[in-house]
């Protein structure tokens, strides 16, 4: 009987087996690689935009996700109200910002 249970000991674990922990290498290094080509970007550009939003004030000329360019007239908690006529005025909620109006950055630039 001792015969039997060394032979299915032998036969259950050869000699050239890599470690447990080798198997999950490639997994791990697909995870690390997936966090700095997308998450760490993503994170990046998420608090530059938090960033850009709170530093917007009354005044600053921006640009929306819709491609509206106008003026910020006044700051609420949650939304712009954006001049982008002479008699219109509409309000948006922060996050529909996407930057700043780029024709005021080359205006400053040129002076």
């Amino acid at each position: 009987m001792q015969l039997l249970v060394s032979l299915a000991l032998a036969q259950a674990a050869p000699a050239g087996t890599p470690p447990a922990w080798a198997q999950y290498a490639p997994l791990i290094f697909i995870g690390i690689i997936f966090y700095f080509l997308l998450i760490r970007p993503q994170q990046k550009q998420r608090k530059a935009h938090v960033a850009l939003i709170t530093a917007l004030k009354t005044g600053d000329k921006i640009v929306t996700s819709s491609g509206i360019h106008g003026m910020i007239t006044n700051v609420k908690d949650r939304t712009f109200l954006i001049k982008i006529a002479d008699t219109v005025k509409i309000e948006v909620d922060k996050s529909a910002i996407v930057g700043l109006d780029r024709d005021e950055d080359a205006a400053a630039d040129s002076k």
